[in-house]
């Protein structure tokens, strides 16, 4: 894992709220295509370690006929507002959540059904499958190309102030910060908890006055926002997986010749498989971190929220919402949820 080990884990979480400059790789002669790529984490962050490979071999396979110019910490805009662009063609390319993807590709969302992944190993055979494969065709209807492979953005996990979450039984009535998001606050609501959409920026002080109890987020996220400082415990629920897709214009990448094009597709879904390897790697490190921040780690078991949320009716709702097709194929990877 050459990118990773290098990373320097204070630049890493030092940088994340920083105003980056892009990065771009330019050869030494001017480029017949220059593709620009938006992402919402910072320079340092695995993702874009990793696309700043893919755009030196682009670079370097396309005999610089290709420039993948990166602009990392959202500095083309909010993710909403970068794929208005992406699909105008003002910007070529972006990785995007599939659940803010869903805003314009509603069945892009599915992956985040809660409990429905229980490892990584499964939530790779669903995503590079016949479920992907169904997510992709969707994305393409949309007028967008989306690569064959996506990117891990992580398992998340629920933090707490005054008592660990151990069961179903201990969010009755809890207060817990949410995205703003129908499938969070249907999920958080079937479990008798008290959804609350807050701004991200402002979830820091939203905990420090008890505003609300708890929140939900990746353990990069828990790190980077320093929320160990106003929080006591952090359930290992693994309650939600979420990836990056990375889309393009379907008109500016269609343009891009045949020969350079299968070179972009290429680095940029290697760089995908090698991603995955960092964030698995980094999740194990934060973990050790975040218990020096004295952050208390429980592992909760995933088949009593996942038979609350069969009771409350959660699954067959979301059943109704996605269509059988797509959820006939999560199901095929997951096993039986509704």
């Amino acid at each position: 894992m050459t990118a990773i080990t290098s990373l320097r884990r204070r630049t890493l979480f030092g940088m994340a709220g920083a105003s980056l400059p892009l990065f771009s790789i330019g050869g030494a002669q001017a480029a017949g295509t220059i593709l620009r790529l938006s992402n919402n984490v910072p320079m340092s962050h695995p993702l874009n370690q990793r696309l700043s490979e893919a755009a030196t071999l682009i670079r370097d396979e396309t005999a610089g006929q290709v420039e993948l110019r990166i602009f990392p910490s959202n500095q083309l805009g909010a993710d909403t507002d970068v794929l208005s662009q992406v699909r105008s063609g003002a910007v070529q390319m972006m990785t995007i959540s599939g659940l803010i993807l869903s805003t314009l590709v509603p069945v892009a969302a599915i992956n985040g059904v809660g409990f429905s992944f229980p490892d990584y190993p499964t939530v790779w055979k669903a995503m590079d499958g016949e479920l992907g494969s169904f997510l992709r065709a969707a994305i393409t209807k949309a007028g967008l190309i989306p690569m064959e492979k996506i990117w891990d953005n992580g398992f998340r996990q629920i933090t707490s102030g005054s008592r660990p979450i151990e069961s179903p039984a201990d969010l009755a009535n809890f207060k817990i910060r949410v995205p703003v998001s129908p499938l969070w606050t249907s999920m958080f609501s079937a479990f008798g908890a008290s959804p609350t959409s807050i701004n991200f920026a402002e979830v820091y002080s939203a905990l420090q006055t008890r505003i609300v109890d708890g929140q939900e987020n990746p353990l990069a996220v828990i790190e980077t926002a320093k929320i160990y400082e106003v929080q006591k415990h952090c359930a290992m629920t693994n309650h939600m997986w979420d990836g990056f897709w990375l889309i393009a214009n379907r008109r500016a990448f269609s343009a891009v010749p045949a020969s350079q094009r299968r070179i972009v597709e290429n680095a940029l879904n290697a760089a995908a498989m090698r991603e995955r390897e960092d964030i698995a790697t980094l999740n194990q490190s934060l973990e050790a971190q975040l218990k020096g921040h004295r952050l208390q780690f429980n592992t909760p078991d995933p088949a009593a929220f996942r038979t609350k949320l069969q009771q409350a009716g959660f699954y067959a709702e979301w059943k109704t919402r996605f269509g059988p097709q797509a959820w006939d194929l999560l199901e095929a990877a997951v096993g039986k949820l509704a």
